[in-house]
């Protein structure tokens, strides 16, 4: 009779499976400064309406300065993380 189940396998072929497996680095450390990045942006954006809200926000060098809190620190970390894939890269052998 034909098995038309889950195929069974031993534990230890699962573990060897995983442990084999590469780790995609550059697709983790961008989806962490992903959501770095939408984190910090959506805390000021609250902070900033609030703060608009209750009129703090006066002059336009107020508002001058809401997209470079908003969007300077991200873009400077992923310029920061470019630069260090660039310099570990260095350390490779040249095939």
């Amino acid at each position: 009779m034909p098995n038309f189940g889950i195929p069974r396998r031993a534990a230890n072929d699962v573990r060897t499976e995983s442990a084999n497996s590469p780790l995609n680095w550059r697709r983790g450390l961008f989806r962490i400064w992903i959501l770095l990045s939408a984190g910090w942006i959506m805390g000021w954006t609250i902070y900033l309406l609030l703060e608009g809200v209750q009129g703090s926000l006066n002059t336009r060098g107020d508002f001058v300065e809401v997209p470079i809190l908003l969007f300077a620190p991200p873009i400077a970390l992923w310029l920061f993380g470019l630069a260090a894939a660039w310099a570990i890269k260095g350390f490779d052998t040249e095939r």
